[in-house]
């Protein structure tokens, strides 16, 4: 391996200039200077380095977050599709029912002027706002109303849920 070394006159010339006047100093000025040197390096060091490199970071953190939550929301969409589901036949009754069965969930529809009230004891919080949100996507059943009670276990619901045509 050569090591190449290459003599630049206009740096030595510098050097030489900076040691003269660096020995025309006297102790107390090369302390002082020096001082001054290592806290103007820090500062360089802090307002340089230090401060951007945090900034980049928290504004990478933050972007992270963002995109997590953007994430989030679109797997909580689903997917995109043009098919549309196929559409319950039966009377309300009977389209509820079969929904619902879908669901894990029995039901007992009772009839009510202008529409349809169903009860329903137990079941999961998820699995209600499935049934709900499948009733509303294959059929013409829509919710007037609901009442829905914690039950003591967690995730768990009791509802009633008034459905006009």
């Amino acid at each position: 391996m050569r090591i190449i070394v290459t003599k630049l006159p206009a740096l030595d010339a510098a050097l030489i200039r900076f040691d003269a006047w660096w020995a025309g100093l006297s102790h107390r000025e090369r302390v002082l200077l020096s001082i001054l040197a290592v806290l103007l390096g820090g500062v360089v060091l802090i307002y340089g380095v230090v401060k951007p490199l945090q900034s980049a970071r928290a504004e990478a953190v933050a972007d992270i977050r963002t995109f997590e939550t953007l994430t989030a929301r679109i797997r909580a969409a689903g997917t995109l599709s043009t098919t549309k589901p196929q559409r319950r036949q039966g009377t309300p009754a009977q389209v509820a029912s079969a929904s619902a069965a879908g669901f894990g969930f029995a039901v007992a529809p009772q009839t009510v002027p202008g529409g349809l009230r169903v009860a329903l004891a137990d079941v999961s919080y998820d699995s209600l706002l499935g049934w709900l949100a499948d009733l509303n996507a294959t059929s013409d059943l829509r919710v007037r109303g609901v009442s829905v009670e914690r039950r003591p276990v967690a995730g768990r619901v009791s509802a009633t849920v008034d459905f006009g045509a």
